[in-house]
């Protein structure tokens, strides 16, 4: 058994310590807001957090949660009510949605570690997440927006 916290609760996955983690949450826990969009780290659809860090889940073995603080979307705010959500909603980031979950996961670990990111630092940081309707400038006005505390 692989025992860790996932949106800061006991779970445990039965689950092979080399399947990916992206398959654990969504297959084995019922979470299905982390999505898998190339299985090679590459697209960044299925970013989740790892103890605050940004990590790509379909690449991830579930055996390095071991012990561990996992959070996905839904783990940002029970409610949807996290600044990043209501910013994507007032910005109209989301168009087919696919990527969002991945790319909200990815703005909160740039603004956990710097609330007031520049916007090439943003779009430094985002570069590794892909969004097939390109709405990349909604997704930058929405980090800007809660970076600016608006």
């Amino acid at each position: 058994m692989i025992d860790f916290q996932l949106n800061g609760q006991a779970a445990q996955s039965s689950a092979a310590p080399d399947t990916p983690l992206l398959w654990v949450i969504r297959d084995e826990l019922g979470l299905t807001g982390t999505k898998f969009g190339c299985g090679m780290a590459q697209c960044g659809a299925c970013t989740v957090h790892l103890n605050g860090e940004a990590i790509r889940s379909c690449v991830t073995p579930v055996s390095v949660a071991q012990g561990q603080r996992v959070t996905t979307v839904e783990g940002l705010s029970p409610n949807g009510d996290h600044p990043l959500q209501k910013a994507w909603v007032a910005e109209q980031v989301p168009q087919c949605g696919y990527c969002q979950s991945g790319q909200l996961m990815s703005a909160a670990a740039l603004l956990s570690k710097n609330a007031k990111p520049t916007r090439v630092q943003i779009v430094q940081h985002m570069s590794g997440n892909l969004c097939r309707c390109g709405t990349y400038n909604q997704i930058v006005a929405g980090i800007e927006r809660v970076a600016k505390g608006a």
